[in-house]
């Protein structure tokens, strides 16, 4: 592929003062791209605080974290103190020929340092300043993702019917967040070969957790009707979120979201009757009977195994997964071909995951 398609940001210098997630997902995102990504991170508190997070079967000496690992790939790394005022001078000299800051400053402490963008600017008019909040400006209150799925209505409705809420297992609202800044600072620079002036963008974790509500939020605003917990499945299509029990103990779990594909699903099932029978004709039925639908399913599926069944399933053109463990996932050759092997600053060889999972492709007429 062409280095110009493949690294379009080649050239770019980014100065990544961001912590935790959703910045360091975009600092990583842009390196990806061929930008330079230096990461400054907090001498006085050994580094950014993922590095301590660790699961109980890391090696606790380390200077890292796996959870640090997912999102530090491809970036110069550098321990300072700020608040030492040649390494601030440093910083704002580094400043002038920078292209984008990646910021989550608490708005005082960043006027206090002189890092935020009124005073960056002044330094370089062509910078794009990407700052990350928790509530928006003027709300300082620490904002964790845990939090955020709270606030936003994720938790309630997250988990089994008649179950406490649940959590999702990645910190989904950093990640949506960081993909809303990616957007803002790509406009940004847009924007920047128009006018020659640089831009900052802004993105909440309270907006991003709202803005991805989605149809849930719609469902509430145009229905009047309270999302409530329902495990895997959805509720406004039937079979879908359905997990079968295969005779292995495998699971498989349906996405099937029209007629034609229910109809397919009871072929492969050998239920064809069941696609005739009125109360699962269409979907609104199928979503007012699906416990009695999923009982049938269920006894059909248990005849088999669930590579089997899943096999039989692709081949009918049925939407349907098999719930798969992390060994398995990556045990899969597509998954194997966007793994990044990379070593850390000490040396160690670690494996993570790309972010950037798309292709630009050259117009062949050109």
């Amino acid at each position: 592929m062409d280095s110009t398609l493949s690294l379009p940001l080649k050239g770019l210098k980014v100065l990544e003062l961001a912590t935790v997630l959703a910045g360091p997902a975009v600092g990583m995102f842009l390196a990806e791209l061929g930008a330079k990504v230096i990461k400054i991170e907090n001498l006085t508190t050994n580094g950014d605080v993922t590095r301590s997070w660790k699961l109980t079967t890391e090696d606790p000496n380390w200077a890292y974290s796996a959870y640090y690992c997912s999102v530090n790939w491809g970036k110069e790394i550098l321990l300072m103190d700020l608040n030492q005022a040649q390494n601030l001078a440093w910083l704002q000299e580094q400043i002038k020929t920078t292209d984008i800051v990646l910021a989550n400053f608490k708005p005082e402490s960043a006027r206090r340092m002189g890092l935020d963008y009124a005073s960056l600017a002044k330094l370089n008019p062509q910078l794009i300043y990407g700052d990350i909040t928790g509530y928006g400006s003027g709300d300082e209150r620490p904002a964790f993702d845990m939090v955020l799925q709270a606030e936003a209505g994720f938790l309630y409705m997250t988990g089994e019917k008649n179950g406490a809420p649940v959590k999702m297992p990645v910190a989904l609202i950093d990640l949506l967040a960081a993909h809303q800044l990616k957007e803002g600072i790509l406009l940004a620079l847009l924007q920047k070969e128009k006018t020659g002036l640089g831009t900052k963008v802004t993105v909440s974790l309270y907006d991003t957790a709202l803005a991805s509500l989605a149809n849930q939020a719609t469902n509430w605003l145009i229905a009047g009707k309270i999302p409530q917990r329902m495990g895997t499945l959805h509720p406004n299509i039937a079979p879908y979120g359905e997990l079968l029990e295969c005779n292995d103990g495998g699971q498989i779990v349906l996405a099937v979201g029209n007629d034609r594909q229910f109809q397919l699903l009871c072929k492969t099932l050998d239920l064809e009757d069941l696609a005739q029978t009125p109360q699962y004709s269409d979907n609104k039925q199928r979503v007012l009977n699906r416990q009695e639908l999923f009982v049938q399913l269920q006894a059909k599926a248990g005849q088999f195994s669930r590579e089997e069944l899943l096999n039989k399933l692709h081949q009918m053109g049925v939407p349907a997964g098999a719930v798969r463990t992390m060994p398995e996932v990556f045990a899969e050759s597509a998954a194997q071909e966007l793994l990044l092997h990379w070593a850390l600053p000490d040396g160690t060889e670690v494996r993570s995951v790309r972010s950037v999972v798309f292709e630009l492709e050259q117009n062949p007429n050109e």
